[in-house]
């Protein structure tokens, strides 16, 4: 009989030799568990489990355990790891280790009650683990338009409340593909081709995640949702304050934004600094493959209207990514890399322009440490805090327009809470409030460059 169970625990013996229990019975081979139902734990009148994992991402790694009292041995007469060890080992991974025997901890969430939600959103801090973990025993390559589809995929497969809607976000599959086949999938209710009218839609998204529902708004570029400002300010944000309580708008708006290759003012909008100070609203931005899928999915399980913002840069951009079902937090900050003589805030492209920068600076002897701040309303305060306390210099590096941005409220919130601790003024590399040009030399000019953030360690640092 086939039972679906969640924590359980079994070792494959990977030497060459059969393996026995405590009586000298053999225990089943690989090739006799390969007969058995792929994906499910066989529970057999001998009292021992066949595990297959069919998880194409696992490779058919196959393991057995003994469930009996006895202890189990192998063919030299040596005692196979119990179960009460191999609690130990990090949930949801193969850990191989130095005797050549395999871990499972099959605790995949897909496995659990899909009626389950989780609401808040916030995940344990073990993402870094995570990743570093997938890095380890396989995981997979993805670009970050196809870590965000994969993200949302998994989470219309999970919720069929999850719905999408926006201009050629159907069969055409988004304007960056990052809904690429889903029409086809889910059907055109889930996946709604919309026309080109922002305001319409977006109110049309509001009103059903009134209803129960929990629609994903697509921007074909970030700076056409300023046509529907008023449904994203007055409805999305304060319906459930207005409202009483009586209506949640569990809505997510995402798109691409940002300054891209020449692609002129009106399609190099960085709304950040517009959203941020509307009431209700949850900001997030993403720059990773990994973080794009943790907070796409986040953010459709959060109760509270979700901004995600993407930029237009970074959609090809490469990563390994784990097999299992991870979601982040939609209130932390990522630690990008420790240091110890500067505290360096950014979020999305400029991340890579800071790391490029951190290793001139690491050859002119600095340590500086950078933070992602992902969060952008609220931001983590207290990742950013004990930074503060740590380096006592601050720079933030952002795309974002100077006058109003994001740097200008993150400065705010540091001065007010960790004044004390800052030997230097607090320092913030922004655009030039000036539209964004089309020419490809003066678009570079307005925005920050790594050449720029070296010198402004430098002189932070003296």
């Amino acid at each position: 009989m086939a039972v679906m169970l969640q924590g359980v625990v079994a070792t494959a013996a990977l030497s060459s030799s059969a393996a026995f229990d405590s009586k000298g019975a053999q225990l089943p081979t690989v090739k006799f568990l390969l007969e058995r139902k792929g994906g499910f734990l066989v529970d057999r009148s001998d009292r021992r489990l066949a595990v297959f994992a069919s998880n194409a991402r696992a490779q058919g790694v196959v393991a057995t355990a003994a469930l009996s009292s006895s202890a189990a041995f192998d063919s030299k007469g040596a005692q196979l790891p119990t179960v009460k060890f191999l609690l130990e080992r990090k949930g949801g991974f193969l850990v191989d280790r130095s005797d050549r025997r395999l871990a499972v901890f099959a605790s995949n969430a897909r496995a659990r009650s899909a009626s389950r939600l989780v609401t808040n959103a916030v995940a344990a801090k073990t993402d870094k683990s995570t990743a570093s973990a997938a890095s380890k025993i396989g995981g997979h390559e993805i670009l970050l338009f196809e870590a965000l589809r994969e993200g949302l995929e998994e989470e219309m497969d999970r919720d069929p409340r999850v719905c999408v809607m926006g201009e050629d976000v159907g069969h055409y599959g988004g304007s960056y593909k990052a809904t690429k086949g889903l029409a086809k999938k889910y059907g055109d209710l889930r996946v709604l081709d919309t026309p080109i009218a922002e305001n319409s839609f977006t109110g049309m998204a509001v009103g059903a995640a009134m209803t129960g529902l929990r629609p994903i708004v697509e921007g074909m570029n970030m700076g056409f949702l300023l046509l529907a400002f008023n449904q994203i300010s007055n409805n999305c944000g304060m319906l459930h304050y207005t409202s009483g309580g009586q209506f949640k708008i569990p809505i997510v708006i995402r798109g691409p934004g940002g300054v891209g290759r020449q692609l002129g003012a009106e399609h190099s909008q960085r709304l950040e600094s517009y959203f941020q100070s509307i009431p209700g609203i949850q900001m997030v931005a993403c720059s990773t493959p990994y973080n794009a899928k943790g907070l796409m999915k986040a953010a459709i399980r959060s109760e509270n209207p979700v901004i995600l913002f993407e930029h237009v840069l970074l959609y090809n951009l490469k990563e390994k990514i784990p097999d299992e079902e991870y979601v982040l937090s939609l209130e932390e900050a990522e630690m990008v890399r420790p240091g110890e003589h500067i505290t360096i805030l950014t979020y999305s492209r400029m991340r890579y322009h800071v790391m490029q920068a951190a290793k001139t600076l690491v050859n002119k002897g600095y340590d500086p440490e950078v933070i992602d701040i992902r969060s952008l309303k609220p931001f983590d305060l207290y990742t950013i805090g004990n930074s503060v306390k740590k380096t006592h210099r601050v720079l933030i590096v952002e795309e974002c327009m100077r006058t109003g941005g994001i740097g200008a409220s993150l400065t705010a919130a540091i001065n007010e809470n960790f004044h004390d601790y800052l030997d230097a003024p607090i320092a913030c590399l922004s655009s030039q409030d000036v539209p964004t040009p089309y020419a490809g030399t003066l678009e570079e000019w307005t925005v920050v460059q790594p050449a720029q953030i070296v010198t402004a360690v430098e002189q932070l640092c003296q």
